[in-house]
């Protein structure tokens, strides 16, 4: 590689022309003019065209394929895309660096003619501009890397980055000329088996990983069940109307999700609900009586159970702690308006006519305590008689679902009730179901 002025100025400099340090330096960049992505793999830096590069990202859920390749990781679900994911390292059989952190693996995505896929490497460098005329043609030297998957060589910064042709590397059409084991990697996507259960399998992990994708809603224990439901039950409304029963946009996931939700949620319960739940809560000898709605919302479910409380603990000191984590909603919650024409005749006794409109009486409205917190954090509430955490176990990631769990288990008095969603199954020793259709609660034992 050379380094002389003449290399990069396309005039000789003499004696009788006056040099300009700053034209040289225009000069300098304006040659600049390959880009690349750089990032190490096996203690050595490389580098990819940027113009192959679709992004970058971290991720750490990959979905096996069976019978696929060693350096195939699996696939993966890129916001409704699923794309194939190889392990460089697996590939050119080079050391593994520490190169997973608490977001996962470092991907580069790369989008070729006919594919996108991602590709697992060591980290990440940066973005390094250099002129496209100092690269140098590969050596047999870097001979632990089939030098065919090299475009060429260049230094940069006192830097040595080997520049990898991926549309060699990745292209559908084996070459026959090379009898590398790397050359099996010419199969961009892995070969997905077309066993039904294994496709069926496959279709549900693409599933529980688009919702969490599109509508933070995760898959776990807690709601398996009705989600294995779901998907049989999609996959036939789909087939009907002809379309692919992965879910590519988040309007289809919101669809997929309409039959999850609790009845009357984010609305004031009607009297047959307020009656199944009111039958439900403890009965209690003590004087206080605490109650917990995390992920209240808008409050009326809030109102809903203390109207309910109010008849079901007459006489004593009753006090609901309402979270959530939406700023506006739990602002406007303690002064909300109700329209009369949608409020179910039940609540008549408990609503005032006010010079805002209609709202709960100051009597309903003192027991509640809106109160704006993610639940995700500590939570510091006194020992409770009732949880209601209808549906929002299953907006939590897994970790944060057995974290809240067993704060509820620690703060809830024995004998206390915990409602969940109706589609939501808890299945622990310490907890003892009752109810059924509509409201589904748990007894702590």
């Amino acid at each position: 590689m050379s380094g002389s002025l003449t290399d990069i100025i396309p005039y000789e400099i003499t004696d009788d022309l006056e040099f300009d340090q700053e034209d040289f330096r225009k000069e300098k960049l304006d040659h600049l003019d390959y880009k690349m992505v750089t990032f190490t793999l096996g203690g050595k830096d490389f580098g990819i065209d940027i113009m192959k590069v679709k992004e970058i990202s971290k991720a750490n859920r990959f979905t096996y394929v069976p019978n696929a390749a060693p350096y195939v990781r699996g696939v993966y679900n890129l916001r409704g895309d699923i794309i194939s994911i190889i392990d460089l390292r697996v590939m050119f059989n080079v050391p593994r660096g520490n190169s997973q952190d608490a977001q996962g693996e470092q991907m580069i995505i790369l989008r070729l003619e006919n594919n996108v896929l991602g590709v697992i490497v060591d980290s990440i460098d940066k973005v390094v501009g250099i002129n496209s005329k100092t690269i140098q043609p590969p050596h047999p030297i870097f001979g632990d890397i089939n030098i065919q998957f090299i475009s060429g060589i260049v230094e940069n910064d006192r830097r040595l980055y080997l520049i990898l042709d991926v549309d060699r590397i990745f292209s559908q059409e084996k070459e026959e000329e090379t009898s590398s084991p790397a050359s099996e990697l010419h199969i961009a996507e892995p070969e997905i088996t077309s066993d039904p259960k294994q496709v069926q399998n496959l279709d549900y992990t693409f599933i529980s990983e688009s919702l969490a994708t599109f509508m933070k809603f995760h898959v776990s224990n807690l709601n398996e069940e009705w989600i294995k439901l779901r998907v049989e039950e999609w996959r036939m409304e789909r087939q009907k109307i002809g379309r692919d029963v992965q879910i590519q946009v988040s309007e289809e996931a919101e669809v997929f999700l309409s039959p999850f939700y609790s009845p009357f949620s984010g609305i004031l319960w009607d009297e047959d609900f307020r009656s199944s739940v009111k039958s439900l809560l403890p009965d209690t000898t003590a004087n206080v009586v605490n109650l917990w709605n995390p992920g209240c919302a808008s409050g009326l479910e809030s109102y809903s159970l203390a109207t309910i409380a109010k008849e079901k603990y007459a006489g004593k000191r009753t006090k609901i702690w309402a979270y959530d984590n939406n700023l506006l909603e739990i602002s406007t919650a303690p002064a909300m308006v109700l329209n009369k024409a949608k409020t179910p005749a039940c609540y008549d006794q408990y609503l005032t006519e006010t010079s805002n409109g209609l709202q709960f009486s100051t009597e309903i409205k003192e027991m509640i305590l809106f109160e704006y917190h993610d639940i995700v954090n500590d939570n510091h509430v006194p020992p409770m008689d009732v949880v209601v955490a209808r549906d929002l176990l299953s907006f939590l990631n897994s970790e944060n679902q057995m974290k809240l769990i067993s704060e509820i288990k620690e703060c809830m008095k024995p004998g206390g009730l915990l409602l969940l969603g109706r589609n939501e199954l808890l299945d622990s020793p310490d907890w003892k179901p009752v109810g059924q259709g509509k409201v589904r609660g748990y007894i702590k034992l």
